[in-house]
């Protein structure tokens, strides 16, 4: 029986490298479509709890983990030699950037030196891990030719862009489009006819690099547009408009405009990298990205601005952030996750921390927290109204749904949302950034 044959009737063994963010709802969904799955991650307390039917990501449910370890479609192990059994290996392991802002392609690296020793003849192998174009064919092509294995005949090589978004109540694997980009032409037909059993559409390209390039187009695209939302916003403040009003308006026009929002920030895995990597490798062919080297000055230090907009505040009472008590509200990236990857508020929270704030943490998410110098941070998971009042000041940085916004208005103390959360509220306590104070 071939791997196309094995795919259409559920035989061929899947195996998904990283079980994180990206790679266990990936897991989840192919043994749900009753392929026998494999997860391979390093951490031992993860596999443990998903061997035990626990889940530790907040878009997939222990029900989830549950029902398809104790059907025997799923298991987790730490034993990278199980590779030798899959037919099919998606890699969704993390790929950061160094200090220098570069590239780091080690998760990549350590995967493809497992697989030089442990991959079966025949087998798919599919990168889903975000990075610039040419790692696919670069990086695991040439590693796997150094044993003398080409693509497209000794095994079958693609790169298929993860797109999760963590939170995401409307889009998930199901019905978010899946991009796949093969060496060859075997190579895309089997990844195609692999991803056709966990999504409704895929999107073939003609290579990967194409794959690769087109990830990082959709995330620059945002970053560039948050930026320029952003700056939008640093010039409404200084010149007394509000930009939470101007959007609504222009949003108003059926054509010709997308609306995106000013906040804190950028954060989560892809938008505050994506960028980066495709400009690193853009350098390399000595072009240089004005755009991307501009958006992401701007992005990063928007917490510098909600900052100054504290300090802003905090004077109009008398009051310095040195030894003003405050409580930050939000600090996972986006609302309604755990997430706190690169998340904007923990950036927030170091700068007032650096001024001397007595700073309290609240999130209903987030249960631990770490500070730059690698301290467990204290996170509450409530927030208690009886107490508000003994804060100078209230920021809203991340806007989770289970906040009782009207309760935290009733307080009285001040407020500054980045979120414009609090709209449509009346809040006379209430500032925001890109728009002047209303004291």
């Amino acid at each position: 029986m071939n791997l196309h044959e094995k795919i259409a009737s559920r035989e061929a063994r899947v195996g998904v490298i990283g079980l994180g963010y990206v790679g266990l709802p990936l897991a989840i969904a192919f043994a749900e479509s009753g392929f026998q799955v494999t997860g391979i991650d390093l951490c031992p307390d993860k596999v443990d709890a998903l061997n035990a039917g626990s889940s530790y990501i907040i878009d997939v449910g222990h029900t989830m983990v549950g029902a398809v370890v104790k059907n025997g479609h799923f298991r987790a192990t730490t034993d990278s030699s199980s590779i030798r059994d899959l037919d099919a290996v998606c890699i969704c392991v993390p790929t950061p950037l160094n200090k220098n802002h570069e590239p780091d392609l080690s998760y990549i690296e350590a995967v493809l030196s497992e697989l030089k020793k442990h991959l079966r003849r025949g087998a798919l192998v599919v990168l889903e891990s975000t990075t610039y174009p040419g790692t696919t064919e670069e990086r695991i092509g040439k590693g796997l030719a150094e044993k003398g294995w080409h693509a497209g005949i000794d095994y079958h090589l693609c790169y298929s862009p993860e797109r999760v978004d963590p939170g995401n109540k409307k889009y998930g694997i199901r019905n978010t489009p899946k991009v796949i980009g093969g060496v060859t032409a075997k190579c895309l037909e089997l990844a195609d006819a692999l991803y056709r059993t966990i999504t409704d559409r895929t999107v073939l390209v003609s290579n990967p690099k194409v794959a690769e390039m087109s990830k990082l187009l959709e995330n620059t695209f945002r970053s560039v547009n948050i930026a320029f939302i952003n700056e939008m916003a640093l010039m409404c403040d200084a010149i007394g408009v509000n930009i939470w009003e101007v959007i609504e308006a222009a949003s108003s026009k059926p054509f010709g405009f997308m609306p995106f929002y000013p906040g804190p920030g950028i954060g989560g895995h892809c938008i505050p990298l994506d960028p980066m990597y495709l400009s690193w490798k853009a350098k390399g062919e000595n072009f240089f990205s004005r755009f991307i080297e501009v958006s992401q000055d701007i992005n990063r230090n928007m917490p510098r601005y909600v900052v100054h907009k504290i300090s802003e505040l905090l004077n109009t009472k008398k009051k310095c952030i040195n030894g003003s008590r405050i409580l930050l509200l939000g600090m996972a990236y986006k609302p309604d996750v755990d997430d706190l990857r690169e998340s904007p508020s923990i950036e927030v929270y170091e700068l007032l921390r650096e001024k001397g704030a007595a700073l309290t943490v609240n999130d209903p998410y987030c249960a631990v927290m770490f500070d730059a110098d690698g301290q467990q941070v204290n996170v509450q998971a409530e927030v208690n109204d009886a107490e508000l009042g003994d804060y100078d000041l209230l920021v809203l940085l991340t806007a989770h749904s289970r906040y009782d916004l009207p309760g935290i208005v009733a307080s009285g103390t001040l407020i500054l949302d980045t979120r414009n959360a609090f709209a449509g509220l009346d809040a006379p306590n209430v500032a925001r950034i890109g728009d002047v104070l209303p004291y």
